[in-house]
């Protein structure tokens, strides 16, 4: 008389225990493609964010070698580190070119700058050469380390 029942009973325990290790089984699965999506995107951004430093130290160099012009190179490094959310973090170890930067940040460029009277053109320029005549070898001093510059690690 229980022995039907016992049957049954082992039968739906199976099933039962059957789902429950195919529900591990597919979550297991989740997860694993879940850590492998976050390290490939993890990858993704140290060499983005390499690149961008390969391109601050290129950037340095040339204003060092002169094939790029004080200002430019200020402001393109400066951009960079924003972009990486660094800015704060680089500051007080470049202290005169985040300065310069501080000067010429807002000052327009290509058309905008065209459009702009020849007055106003004037006044940014020789506030831009100021500030390049009064930097420019603490600027420099500053390229070349950053020409050499890793990233160190946040405390």
């Amino acid at each position: 008389m229980y022995t039907p029942w016992i049957i049954l009973g082992t039968a739906i325990i199976l099933v039962l225990a059957s789902y429950a290790a195919y529900l591990l089984f597919k979550l297991k699965k989740q997860r694993e493609k879940i850590a492998k999506a976050k390290a490939e995107k993890q990858a993704e951004a140290n060499a983005k964010r390499e690149a961008i430093l390969d391109d601050i130290r290129y950037i340095a160099k040339a204003m060092v070698d002169d094939r790029c012009e004080l200002s430019e190179g200020v402001v393109r490094i400066a951009r960079l580190f924003e972009l990486l959310s660094l800015s704060e973090r680089v500051a007080p170890d470049y202290p005169q070119l985040f300065t310069h930067f501080a000067v010429i940040k807002d000052h327009p460029i290509m058309d905008a700058r065209k459009a702009l009277p020849k007055q106003e053109r004037m006044k940014l320029d020789l506030q831009r050469m100021k500030s390049e005549a009064e930097h420019e070898q603490a600027i420099l001093a500053e390229a070349r380390l950053l020409a050499q510059f890793s990233l160190k690690p946040a405390h």
